[in-house]
């Protein structure tokens, strides 16, 4: 899934949201289920993701929602296959990312 949001230091959890396309108690949940994912609190304890973050969501979101993978399916592959795993999905996303800026 390309995500097509402006490079910021961070995103707030409404953006993430709306840039999968899912609801923002799925943020939520996937951020209690998965330690790759260490989204920073304000003073008000809003949730405020890096760009690192958004690149883990990107890829949990792929595993989970487009290859189906279940969340203890997801949560071992990314244990197992740690760096192997990113340095692909980098890969995948600036290919898809090319794919979309040559388009327009």
């Amino acid at each position: 899934m390309y995500i097509n949001l402006p490079e910021k230091r961070y995103y707030a959890i409404g953006e993430l949201a709306k840039a999968f396309n899912v609801n923002v108690s799925l943020i939520r949940f996937w951020d209690h289920e998965f330690d790759i994912l260490k989204p920073k609190k304000n003073a008000k304890g809003n949730r405020m993701f890096t760009p690192e973050d958004l690149k883990n969501l990107q890829l949990i979101y792929h595993l989970v929602k487009e290859r189906g993978f279940t969340l203890d399916g997801a949560k071992t592959y990314l244990k197992e296959k740690d760096k192997m795993v990113f340095d692909k999905f980098e890969l995948i996303v600036s290919v898809i990312s090319y794919q979309f800026s040559y388009v327009e």
